[in-house]
């Protein structure tokens, strides 16, 4: 069952042999959406160990870099109608910060999930955050702040969001850790996101 290795080797983290046995399974003329349903199995699989603490952060991120290099290969096979993807979603680290492993794992899930994934970096500034917002029609926004002399960014963006009238038709999401639902509510955001996995959930149900 090729479908079934392919879950398998990405649970094993086997990045190199994954993308071997995608590219077979295309060779095999499997179905492509077949082949992404695999993949997105082994993901929510590594979701739940990570969550039962089977799996630490490092192999979180691992699956996430594992799974993106298997979408390559498989991305060129989607039809229309089968990578018909939800979104765009937006995500940015905000100006001063330069870290980024919340976002690419939050990124990588939703890519996994079908979601088109606009990432613009780190260190970004809210006029180039609500400047990517605009022209890519978003309207769900992933901030990431992961020091606590950064998060007065947050509603940097709130407020350059509302001073271009376009708040309103975009969910603000933020994560990082000196975050809190309290904390992301006072400075103008939607909702918090207290990991990767969590992130994904509200995300999803945003674009729903």
């Amino acid at each position: 069952m090729i479908l079934h290795s392919i879950t398998n080797l990405l649970l094993e983290l086997d990045g190199e042999a994954l993308v071997d046995q995608v590219q077979h399974a295309l060779d095999e003329d499997l179905s492509s959406q077949d082949i992404l349903r695999a993949l997105t199995q082994g993901m929510e699989e590594v979701g739940k160990r990570y969550e039962s603490g089977e799996y630490f952060l490092s192999e979180l991120v691992l699956a996430g870099e594992t799974m993106k290099d298997a979408l390559e290969v498989l991305k060129p096979h989607l039809t229309a109608a089968e990578g018909s993807q939800k979104g765009p979603v937006l995500l940015a680290t905000v100006k001063g910060d330069n870290h980024d492993i919340g976002k690419n794992i939050l990124g990588s899930l939703l890519v996994s999930a079908g979601i088109e994934v606009i990432d613009l970096g780190v260190n970004c500034s809210a006029e180039q955050i609500v400047e990517a917002v605009k022209i890519h029609n978003v309207k769900v926004l992933g901030l990431s702040s992961l020091l606590t002399t950064t998060i007065a960014e947050i509603a940097r963006v709130n407020e350059t969001l509302r001073s271009e009238g376009i708040r309103d038709s975009v969910k603000l999401i933020v994560g990082g850790a000196p975050l809190s639902m309290e904390i992301a509510k006072e400075y103008g955001a939607d909702n918090y996101g207290k990991d990767a996995l969590e992130g994904v959930r509200i995300i999803r149900a945003y674009l729903e």
